[in-house]
């Protein structure tokens, strides 16, 4: 074998031995990308040249923004606001509480852009509600946790953030206006499943708002949802950057949740504060690491090996897209999301550009599946954090779990198949 082949057995065996003797991600990956250019005999400082580099961007300032912003409004219990909002909109359907559930984690993850921050806010106050009023426990956190993948997509998702860096600068703009249309599909599909639950287990309508209470849940509802529309109208008409953006819904979001308000303490920002730097830390520090990892994929060319790898195997995209999103859910279920989109990326965006796929598509695609990768052990934080909400285990939170599971695998397919879903509304954007 010659020198680049058993440098890529050396990158990838290493990889996957540290992946199964637990190592942190981030570990991980700077280990076996110094292991490699020892091997090589590049010099070592270069793999710190290319974190930094890898963090040299003035884009990823929208990140701290965007979950210090998540953070704020779930420590400000505007959650509360946002699932009365939500109430007030669907409340009324057969198994009610089900599909507020799924409209408020729509509406909080437009907001967190996260979906563990989704279900630990939103499942909080959604998942006792539906307990008290009767329905089961497991069925509660599996529509709750099914709901938050909502998060990932649309937007302001700093997963997309992620991935357009990744991408090698896919317009931000046009990833958030493609996740819109995914969203909506994702909420229809969850609430028709929903229904159906309800149907079958006699689930009641929630109980009726009275209209003297529509104005103030309206209001303080669209209060609380204000901090996306500036994300998103920011950035959509060109007046500010995501990173200004992000800074205008922070400081809006704290003068809601702090001033207007005032149910946290203002003490309680250092502890927000806490939190976000915890956060912001752990996914710099992962950027940095998979920007050296992604170094070293360039060097051995091992992204042009797996587009030959595919091709070879067959050239027609549908079969393509398929084994892609089949290979996507199985990473999925031990890797978690940012570095699975910051590995992914670069190894699969050759593969789907050079059949023409659109690289705002694929990211969407992308995105997706590693939403859903947060729903299925080993690694399923979204799943876990669901589980010890509602105070069951993970077996009966993963059956519950299982019909929504499998109407976001036809979503996903409906997205990955029909490219107008997603790129619609980028195309306006360009016209």
């Amino acid at each position: 074998m010659d020198t680049n082949t058993i440098a890529v057995i050396i990158l990838l065996s290493s990889f996957v031995l540290l992946i199964l003797l637990r190592f942190p991600i981030a570990l991980t990956l700077v280990a076996s990308s110094l292991i490699t250019v020892i091997y090589l005999g590049i010099p070592m400082p270069i793999i710190g040249q290319q974190m930094v580099q890898g963090l040299n961007s003035f884009s990823l300032l929208a990140i701290p923004f965007f979950i210090l912003t998540g953070q704020i409004m779930s420590a400000g219990g505007l959650a509360t606001r946002i699932v009365n909002l939500a109430g007030l909109m669907v409340g009324r359907i057969r198994g009610g509480l089900a599909m507020v559930n799924s409209v408020a984690s729509l509406f909080f993850g437009n907001i967190s852009g996260s979906a563990v921050a989704d279900v630990s806010s939103v499942g909080s106050v959604m998942i006792p509600m539906m307990k008290k009023k009767g329905y089961e426990a497991d069925y509660a956190v599996g529509v709750t946790i099914a709901s938050a993948i909502q998060g990932v997509v649309v937007p302001p998702s700093h997963n997309l953030v992620l991935y357009s860096l990744a991408a090698g600068g896919v317009s931000i703009a046009s990833l958030f206006m493609a996740g819109i249309v995914p969203g909506a599909i994702m909420l229809i599909a969850l609430m028709i499943t929903a229904y159906i639950i309800a149907r079958k287990r006699g689930y009641e309508k929630s109980d009726l708002i009275p209209r003297s209470q529509w104005g103030g849940i309206l209001l303080h509802g669209f209060l609380s949802l204000s901090p996306a529309v500036i994300i998103l109208g920011g950035i959509m008409s060109g007046w500010f950057t995501a990173t200004e953006s992000g800074a205008l819904a922070c400081l809006y979001s704290f003068i809601l949740a702090f001033v207007v308000y005032r149910e946290a303490p203002i003490s309680s920002i250092w502890n927000i504060l806490k939190r976000t730097l915890k956060t912001v830390s752990m996914v710099f520090f992962l950027i940095g690491a998979s920007a050296s990892f992604g170094w070293i994929l360039a060097y051995l060319q091992i992204p042009s090996m797996v587009t030959d790898l595919f091709l070879n195997f067959s050239d027609n995209p549908i079969v393509i897209l398929l084994i892609i999103n089949i290979l996507l859910l199985l990473l999925g279920a031990p890797m978690d999301m940012a570095p699975m989109i910051l590995i992914m990326t670069p190894i699969l965006l050759p593969v789907v550009t050079s059949f023409g796929m659109d690289p705002v598509h694929f990211g969407i695609v992308l995105i997706l599946n590693a939403g859903i990768g947060l729903l299925t052990p080993p690694v399923g934080t979204v799943l876990f954090v669901g589980c010890a909400i509602g105070k069951v285990s993970i077996q009966q939170g993963t059956k519950a779990m299982l019909p929504f599971f499998y109407a976001l695998l036809i979503v996903l397919l409906i997205i990955t198949y029909i490219p107008e879903v997603t790129l619609w509304l980028p195309s306006l954007i360009v016209k």
